[in-house]
């Protein structure tokens, strides 16, 4: 029994991740373009037809922008909480929406989805895992702390998408404004190298085979720093950082406390 999971893109300029096992799939957020989901999907040898839903973590523009055509080309409902729709201004005409609450478990398949809440500068903010058998991945992004929600969850999880979004020292010493500056590093912005670090250093089960650094800052981080302060202390967990342009390979989770070959991939038709 195994997941498959990339993420199609990271960033402020679009996130979208793909979670599925060999029957069906869902994505968890679609802030890309329909045309660019179908294309990354191509190249990575993964069928659309195998998504069966999109689960929303929030209303900002970089999760949601790709939504309402993909969903309504492809007969996606979309699962979203009541004061997260409520706070989309743009209409979704004919999109089926379907509203989920925390700790739900949503069965897609045989996949079981599940919304936790986080702190984030949004109306109703969730992160999600997703199960499959015994195998869970988690989806950790836009987080201004890790609250015990996030804790309790990541230490379940086989991988899990996780976000590394700035490095104090570029962002104290960037040309963003202050507010700004404060609003990503306050209790409801985004987390940092640091935070990550820390969050992964100290509730990383020994059977984490995979992590997914996410929603990277284009001007406050670098990823060949990330990539390195977690691989230092990654003690056999395989660290990815994922791309603002383009889609990462397809990793292969399974349920087994053993190390996994580096960059396991299977290409799903």
């Amino acid at each position: 029994m195994q997941l498959f999971i990339t993420s199609l893109n990271s960033g402020s300029n679009g996130n979208c991740y793909y979670i599925g096992n060999e029957r069906e799939a869902i994505l968890v957020d679609a802030g890309i373009s329909c045309r660019e989901t179908e294309k990354r999907l191509l190249r990575l040898g993964l069928s659309i037809q195998k998504v069966k839903a999109i689960f929303v973590s929030h209303e900002h523009s970089d999760h949601i922008s790709g939504i309402p055509v993909l969903a309504k080309k492809y007969r996606l409902p979309v699962y979203i909480t009541a004061n997260t729709r409520a706070n989309i201004r743009h209409s979704w005409d004919h999109v089926k929406v379907v509203p989920f609450r925390a700790y739900e478990p949503v069965a897609i398949g045989e996949l079981l989805v599940t919304g936790f809440p986080k702190l984030h500068d949004a109306a109703d903010p969730h992160s999600f895992t997703i199960s499959y058998q015994n195998i869970k991945v988690g989806v950790l992004t836009d987080i201004g702390s890790p609250c015990n929600h996030v804790v309790r969850q990541f230490e379940q999880c086989h991988a899990a998408f996780l976000e590394a979004n700035y490095d104090d020292d570029l962002l104290e010493n960037g040309y963003y404004p202050y507010y700004l500056k404060n609003r990503i590093r306050g209790n409801k912005g985004h987390l940092s190298n640091k935070q990550a670090l820390e969050l992964f250093t100290s509730y990383k089960p020994a059977f984490m085979s995979h992590v997914l650094l996410t929603h990277l800052s284009k001007n406050n981080n670098c990823p060949k720093l990330v990539k390195q302060i977690f691989s230092e202390q990654a003690q056999g967990t395989e660290i990815i950082v994922a791309s603002r342009t383009e889609e990462t390979p397809v990793y292969q989770i399974s349920a087994t406390t053993e190390r996994v070959p580096q960059i396991t991939m299977d290409y799903l038709g």
